[in-house]
């Protein structure tokens, strides 16, 4: 368990400082808005999709060290990923950060946020990317809120 938590610190910390993927996807064909009141955190996630696929993913924003990370990570992890396998790893993910099962979904390195599930008021934070990715997916013009 040490060693998750350490590995959680290190993947946290190296998104927080270098996020993969932040920046205005032009031509994007899906966009949605996102903010967590709770703790200011705002962003935008871009999509293009082609053919059912994920092909070009970023994000734009500005919020706390959970946040940031969850976001970049979520692009690594979902870009290629057709939609049924990117709702899979959705569901997966969302299970995991609120200590529920993820069942036998391979997360890869999504796994060293199952941490987040000990502190419920962070799990808003490392769901916001998610949330607002889904409702991008799902063609949503409405702002996404973790309220």
């Amino acid at each position: 368990m040490s060693d998750l938590r350490e590995l959680y610190q290190e993947v946290i910390l190296d998104h927080a400082k270098g996020p993969r993927n932040f920046r205005k996807l032009d031509g994007a064909n899906r966009r949605a808005v996102g903010h967590n009141p709770l703790c200011g955190d705002k962003i935008t996630v871009f999509a293009t999709v082609d053919d059912g696929a994920i092909t070009d993913i970023s994000f734009l924003g500005a919020g706390c060290a959970i946040s940031t990370a969850s976001a970049s990570v979520m692009t690594e992890a979902l870009k290629g990923c057709t939609l049924d396998e990117a709702e899979e790893v959705f569901q997966g993910f969302h299970a995991l950060v609120t200590g529920n099962d993820p069942g036998e979904r391979d997360l890869g390195k999504l796994l060293v946020f199952a941490g987040v599930a000990e502190y419920p008021m962070r799990v808003k934070c490392a769901s916001l990317a998610w949330h607002t990715l889904h409702a991008a997916l799902e063609k949503s013009d409405e702002s996404i809120t973790t309220e």
